[in-house]
């Protein structure tokens, strides 16, 4: 497809919405978007009027949210930076009032097809049966040949895209001993934490401190547990909070059913992700960091294996605003109209 793309965008002034934002205006095939406010003062029209880094760009307008204005607005794609509960209301409306309508939400809503799942990690009413039914979980390395007739695309969480591109090859190659367990670390910026203000999101809170949180409760478990076909009894999923604005690095921890050497480790992870440009597997022993993914669409994996060749860890690291969230977002995107996965991401 040539043709520029009309997309609209609900919720815009959270860290994930401002980075959606930078990428979309910046698209070689996306019109100038229109951004739609929950919470719009009278006084802003534009985007930049809240965001001056974005002035010059292009033009942002703003608009009151309402389902009417943003199913009649032209848009071919809206993308949802909106809470759960919002998207989980929006997305049926949306589609009641315009059938033609593709979305790509940014929230946890729509992530599993079981009622559920959401209900019970999420604490939440479930969004609509049917729509859960339909969407398409929206890891492009993994599930890019359901994205082109996608309507609905659950964008994955931060963590577990880390961890389902760390292990999902190892995985499906059957070489992990599940039953001696497997270990996800995981780490991330406190951008991850959203907006939204409170305590433990403090700067004196989070400045030189570091600290685990919601051990065996993370909502972003059964999205690991459903897209690695892993039981929850199979592995440890834990999340920590670093004192860093933006990145996730996480580390696994398997033990394999059978010796490999580095290079047999190496050359099965390149071969899995072979044309995936937004996973970058690196030299056996060489160790990805945060500095090189922050403010990239990269996910980096590397590897160190033991004397045995039997206990593996890998480091899977990514920007949570980037890969976590937006820039896979825009990835997604691409993929539902047929653009080129790395446009307006490199």
């Amino acid at each position: 497809m040539s043709d520029p793309a009309r997309v609209a965008v609900v919720g815009a002034t959270g860290y994930a919405g401002f980075e959606l934002a930078r990428l979309l205006l910046r698209h070689p095939h996306i019109e100038s978007p229109i951004f739609f406010l929950r919470e719009l003062r009278p006084d802003v029209r534009c985007l930049t009027e809240l965001f001056p880094q974005l002035r010059g760009w292009r033009e942002a307008p703003c608009k009151q949210l309402s389902v009417e204005a943003v199913a009649k607005s032209g848009a071919k794609i809206v993308f949802l930076s909106t809470p759960h509960e919002a998207s989980a209301e929006l997305v049926p409306a949306l589609l009641a009032a315009n059938p033609d309508l593709r979305i790509v939400d940014l929230s946890g809503a729509f992530r599993f097809h079981s009622p559920e799942t959401f209900t019970k990690w999420y604490k939440l009413p479930a969004p609509d049966a049917e729509l859960l039914e339909e969407a398409v979980y929206g890891l492009p390395e993994l599930y890019a040949g359901a994205l082109q007739k996608a309507r609905i695309v659950g964008n994955p969480g931060c963590y577990p895209t880390s961890v389902i591109l760390g292990l999902r090859p190892l995985i499906d190659s059957g070489w992990i001993d599940a039953e001696h367990g497997i270990i996800c670390d995981c780490k991330s910026g406190a951008s991850g934490a959203g907006k939204e203000p409170r305590r433990e999101t403090h700067f004196v809170e989070v400045n030189e401190n570091f600290r685990a949180y919601n051990l065996f409760s993370h909502r972003h478990t059964p999205e690991v547990s459903e897209h690695l076909g892993l039981a929850l009894d199979d592995f440890i999923f834990t999340t920590h909070l670093l004192p860093v604005e933006r990145g996730i690095l996480s580390t696994l921890y398997v033990k394999l059913g059978g010796p490999h050497d580095a290079a047999e480790i190496e050359a099965m992870y390149r071969k899995f992700y072979a044309g995936k440009p937004f996973v970058r597997i690196l030299p056996a022993g060489s160790l990805p960091e945060l500095q090189h993914v922050t403010h990239t669409n990269f996910c980096d994996i590397g590897f160190a294996l033991d004397a045995s060749g039997k206990r593996l860890i890998i480091v899977a690291c990514l920007d949570n605003l980037g890969k976590g969230a937006a820039g896979q977002a825009v990835q997604n995107f691409n993929g539902m109209l047929g653009y080129s996965e790395t446009a307006g991401l490199l």
